[in-house]
């Protein structure tokens, strides 16, 4: 059969690629053709019309809206990234059986994650995604004018440095600025379309601006998103004033209601809290610390890039902008422990893995001191009930000791390259040691749980074992 498909997860990162990969492999095993597009990052392996056209079998593993415009009138299987890549044997032989698939209307828009209207969760990594890149580019630039001196972009500093004041401008006063209007301008216009990415930018700023941060800007994303979607699409306007209302009513409207709630009703409660949490955070004790710290790595590693691991990153992302950078260190320490601590297992644990886990192995140093969490799902998949519990037992080990021990990081993301920059990372040593820590807990974890590896044997060696049975 000629099978072709879509996958694309929020952030457009890991899950798009390996659950293409995943659906592929599957099906080229059982003798048929394969080809999925990736819409991550940017769009990649695009098919053709023709291609779609011409297929017997379409999936789509989604977990945000794609344009559904080239499968008018074709039959599709819809399910979600992580679906695929755990369950890809029985997706495929599902549509084959035609169980569970839908026809898409002419001019219909579909939501991802399996077709189900998108709830609250996809609108907020749709804030996310949009947020990500100005606080990874932006943070990353802010800890690199560091390199010059921690003052080095005051002018008032005996240190002072133009070039390190130009990246602290261009990192921290621009970049890393726009965190929270895009966001709420993300959230938005997931919920409203287009019209949403005004009244969402303008919550954001009014959130960034008054103090109520990440917070504020995700409750006026989700209000702007609600209030544009009501004048943008559900009130019906004779045509004739149709484009006008939509230049002018809608964004006039949107905009004023918003501003007007987030200023009045929600922006000073929403800082109040914030402040509140700030000081709590930046007193926390040794003790009160660890705790924090384990829960932080517990939850990095329950689902490694699912709404539980990005729900505290994006939390512990917000509060930098408050002056907290101590979780965000706890983070990227527990999100760099699973690949890591996977790859020293097979290293140390040989008859525990297959050779093609030994190999995949390999890629997980890399993808570890990247801070890529997700490179330990293909393990996780295979052997939840052992390897899941390891991974959170380690990357608990890891935050817990580095916020108990108080350390704190100025980039949000870069995993051990962003170590190599001084003044970024405080308490260097102590960070290397809950990094180390939690990697020999997570592979000492697995050796210890996980049953040996059951070798398949190769065709050509049972062909031979035949043939020898045979003239005997």
């Amino acid at each position: 059969m000629k099978i072709v498909g879509v996958t694309a997860c929020p952030t457009g990162i890991a899950h798009t690629y390996m659950s293409a990969e995943k659906l592929e492999k599957t099906a080229q095993a059982q003798g048929d053709q394969a080809k999925f597009e990736t819409q991550g990052a940017k769009v990649e392996n695009i098919l053709s019309q023709k291609e779609v056209d011409e297929a017997d079998v379409i999936i789509l593993a989604i977990d945000k809206d794609i344009d559904m415009g080239r499968f008018a009138g074709r039959k599709i299987k819809r399910v979600s990234t992580a679906a695929a890549i755990k369950d890809a044997e029985k997706i495929i032989d599902e549509v084959k059986n035609g169980v569970g698939l839908t026809t898409v209307s002419a001019n219909k828009e579909t939501q991802g994650d399996g077709g189900k209207k998108a709830g609250i969760y996809n609108h907020f990594m749709n804030g996310v995604n949009m947020m990500l890149p100005f606080v990874i580019a932006g943070g990353i630039i802010i800890a690199m004018s560091f390199a010059f001196g921690i003052n080095a972009s005051n002018p008032e500093s005996a240190d002072y440095n133009v070039l390190a004041a130009a990246l602290s401008q261009i990192g921290g006063d621009v970049a890393f600025a726009m965190m929270v209007p895009a966001l709420g301008a993300g959230i938005a216009m997931s919920m409203a379309g287009k019209a949403g990415f005004a009244p969402g930018l303008v919550a954001g700023l009014i959130a960034s601006t008054g103090g109520s941060g990440f917070l504020g800007g995700m409750v006026g994303g989700l209000l702007a998103g609600y209030v544009t979607n009501i004048f943008a699409n559900k009130i019906n306007v004779n045509k004739t004033f149709a484009a006008m209302y939509q230049l002018i009513v809608v964004p006039l409207v949107s905009i004023l209601i918003i501003g007007l709630l987030m200023v009045f009703c929600i922006d000073k409660p929403i800082a109040w809290v914030l402040d509140a949490l700030t000081g709590w955070l930046n007193g926390l004790g040794n003790t009160s610390g660890l705790v924090f710290g384990l829960l932080i790595g517990v939850m990095m590693a329950a689902d490694m890039g699912g709404p539980i691991n990005k729900s505290i990153s994006t939390f512990s992302i917000g509060l930098m902008s408050a002056g907290v950078n101590a979780p965000i260190a706890a983070c990227m320490a527990a999100g760099m422990t699973p690949p890591l601590g996977i790859a020293l297992a097979t290293v140390l644990f040989k008859k525990k893995f297959t050779k093609e886990e030994r190999t995949s192995g390999q890629s997980c140093w890399i993808l570890g001191a990247s801070y890529i969490t997700e490179g330990a799902i293909p393990f996780a998949v295979s052997d939840p009930i052992r390897i899941i519990p390891s991974l959170m037992l380690g990357s608990a080990t890891a935050a817990g000791i580095s916020m108990a021990a108080g350390v704190t990081s100025m980039a949000p993301h870069g995993g051990i390259w962003v170590m190599l920059i001084p003044n970024v990372i405080s308490s260097l040593p102590m960070y290397a040691l809950a990094l180390v820590a939690g990697t020999v807990v997570t592979a000492l974890a697995i050796g210890f749980l996980k049953k040996p590896a059951v070798e398949e044997e190769p065709t050509e060696i049972v062909v031979n074992q035949l043939n020898e049975e045979v003239e005997v």
